[in-house]
């Protein structure tokens, strides 16, 4: 398990369906090794702290794995790391095999994942597609969030190691799961 990439990015204003809207999903890789807070990265800053951010959901990891097949499904559009609006872009982590409650360590930093991202409109917004969350959440390739339990430094490159599992098991692929069956019974 590796840090592929750290991306960070600040609250930004644009335009989406006639309104101003202000996001944070626009990040870019940084280069060298960056702190991490208990409330997220260095450089980085939430906007909408409602539903992102707080010390539950300080940092953002999604699977370097994944980008492969959003390159097929969505061709042409650049996919540089972030482009999720991940701060973390991680390899060996995939949501059928990372759990609520596991923990894991780069760098000098430890992480436990505390829950999947389910998207909101903003991720529509950033690849300007009306149909992205929903294509977003059937891919099932939603990466996870992740509380800071010992602030650090942490780099690309950094090897991932897995410090703790959390003894229930519940994957993120179920939660997302469960999450949607729940979202489609609201309709």
């Amino acid at each position: 398990m590796r840090l592929i990439s750290v991306n960070v990015g600040r609250p930004r204003e644009v335009q989406w369906q006639g309104e101003t809207v202000r996001t944070s999903i626009f990040k870019a890789p940084v280069a060298g090794r960056v702190r991490v807070g208990r409330l997220n990265i260095e450089g980085d800053e939430q906007s909408d702290l409602s539903v992102h951010g707080g010390e539950d959901k300080a940092v953002y990891a999604y699977p370097a794995e994944h980008y492969a097949f959003w390159r097929e499904a969505l061709p042409g559009v650049e996919l540089p790391w972030g482009s999720f609006g991940e701060n973390l872009s991680v390899e060996g982590l995939l949501e059928e095999r990372v759990h609520a409650g596991d923990r894991f360590r780069a760098g000098s930093a430890e992480f436990v994942v505390t829950d999947p991202r389910m998207p909101c409109y903003k991720l529509a917004l950033r690849f300007n597609r009306p149909d992205m969350v929903k294509r977003f959440l059937k891919s099932g390739r939603t990466g996870f969030y992740l509380a800071v339990l010992k602030e650090g430094e942490i780099g690309a490159g950094d090897a991932i190691e897995a410090v703790a599992h959390d003894q229930h098991r519940i994957s993120i692929a179920a939660i997302v799961a469960a999450k949607s069956r729940s979202r489609a019974g609201d309709r």
